[in-house]
């Protein structure tokens, strides 16, 4: 076997995550269900303005949130706080009260949100090996 070639077998194994990191994938899990809560209000509000401000909301806490950790991750913590939050919101309670209506704004703002939240994690960089020889992609 050639040294040129990389390995897959010597790779540095995964490490665990700093507390830095683990508290920053928090406050973005917390910032998703804020946005989540908030698009659901602005949304039905002030139709169709509020749900494209709902649905830009999402998508920059989301984008942002991969740019900031540097990974996938920080997409899929913020998309988990607000699908949590918005699945939340969408029960109805026990006195019949539902923040969510029947209509074609709610729709959009749950598949909306969660087509945003795909994109953004598929778009975000992924981790890259340290080597320049043997970085992905080239």
């Amino acid at each position: 076997m050639s040294s040129d070639r990389p390995s897959l077998l010597l790779a540095q194994p995964l490490r665990r995550p700093s507390a830095g990191r683990i508290g920053g994938y928090l406050l973005l899990f917390v910032l998703g269900a804020a946005v989540g809560a908030a698009g659901a209000l602005v949304q039905a509000g002030l139709f169709p303005g509020g749900l494209l401000l709902a649905l830009a909301g999402a998508g920059g806490l989301f984008l942002g949130g991969a740019r900031a950790a540097g990974s996938r991750a920080g997409a899929v913590a913020g998309a988990a706080g607000w699908l949590i939050a918005v699945i939340l919101l969408t029960a109805s309670r026990p006195e019949g009260d539902f923040l969510f209506s029947a209509g074609s704004g709610s729709y959009l703002f749950l598949l909306g949100g969660m087509a945003l939240a795909v994109i953004c994690a598929t778009v975000a960089q992924g981790r890259q090996p340290d080597s320049g020889r043997v970085r992905l992609g080239k």
